[in-house]
Order: structure tokens, then sequence, then C-alpha cells
């Protein structure tokens, strides 16, 4: 009569060890997709300012007579950054280091150029450069909003495979940490601006 007491409380413990290792996997995997869909937002506000870029190259050139190493050092980055690709399961240090620094030379090449507008008055007063302008200011707020928000997922994501008894089913699994956005280096400086 003990024999099957004992095996029921073995069962009953192996049952609550299957089910809570369940819910940990299932756990994991959400936050494994809120990770890929929160890159796919940062990737989706990078292509939409890369998108505009064209336009404003564009217009920059048909309203003046402008430096042309400007407009050519935009167009080079944002065609450098539009070839660097970092799939959402390969969220390495590298990786993502590599996909910042190239969206930091399409960011600095635009910051160049909207410095640059103001010896051109006439430029600033057309519709479509202003349009574009403010565009392209929420467009950097979005992508600002949407690196935060990728961050967020990170490490909600890091936190649970780093957790008991989460990590010993993100261990049999084969979960691994994530990267996020880290601030570039120099970041915490004002940059200077000269004309």
């Amino acid at each position: 009569m003990k024999k099957p007491v004992i095996f029921g409380i073995i069962g009953v413990v192996i049952l609550i060890a299957l089910i809570g290792g369940c819910n940990s996997y299932n756990g994991l995997v959400a936050s494994d997709v809120e990770v890929q869909n929160k890159w796919s937002q940062v990737e989706t506000q990078y292509q939409r300012r890369s998108d505009l870029i064209p336009n404003l190259v564009s217009t920059v050139k048909g309203a003046a007579k402008f430096e042309q190493g400007t407009l050519t050092a935009v167009v080079e980055a944002r065609a450098k950054a539009s070839q660097i690709k970092v799939d959402p399961s390969q969220l390495t240090p590298e990786n993502i280091a590599k996909y910042q620094q190239a969206q930091g030379q399409v960011g600095q090449a635009l910051s160049r150029l909207m410095v640059l507008t103001e010896n051109y008055p006439e430029l600033k007063a057309t519709q479509q450069f202003s349009d574009l302008s403010v565009a392209l200011e929420g467009t950097e707020n979005r992508i600002a909003t949407s690196r935060k928000d990728f961050n967020d997922a990170v490490k909600g994501y890091n936190t649970s495979i780093r957790s008991f008894p989460s990590n010993i089913w993100a261990k049999m699994f084969g979960f691994k940490e994530k990267s996020g956005f880290v601030a570039e280096v120099g970041a915490e400086k004002a940059p200077t601006v000269a004309f």
C-alpha cells in the first residue's frame, strides 16, 4: 500500500514539473517573439528614414547650388546602411554594433546636410523641404522610441532566461542572451555646430 502512495507522489511531482516547464518554455518563446517584433519595428523606422532620404536629396539639389560632397555622403551612407541586415535570431553585440554604426553614419550625414541648409534661406522656405524636414524629425523620434522599446523587450527576455526556474528550461532548449542598442562612443558629449 505504501508503493502506490509513493508512486502517486512521484507522479504528481513529475506532473507539476512538466506543467511548470511548459509554462516556462511558452513564456520564453513569447519573450523571444516580442524581441523579434520590436527588432522589426526598429528596422521599419530606419527604413522609413532611408525612404525619405532620396526625396530630401532631390529637394535640396533642386532648390540650391549645394555642396555636392555633402549630398554624396548622405547617399553613400544610406546605401551602406541599407546593405546591413541583422537576422532577429542573431542579435549579438557585434551584429547590433555593425548595424548601429551604419545607421549612425546616416544620421551624421543627415545632420551635416541639415546644418548646411541654414546657408540657403530659399530652401528652408519651400514647402516640400519643410514637409520633409518635419517628416525626418518625426522619423528620428520614432527611431528613438523603437530602439527604447526594443531594449525593453531584450531586457525582459534576458531577465526571463536568467531567472530561476526558467533558466533551466532556457539552457535545455537553447535560448541565448540577446543584445540591445547601446549609446555610441562620445554620445554623452553635445555635438558642436559651426557655420
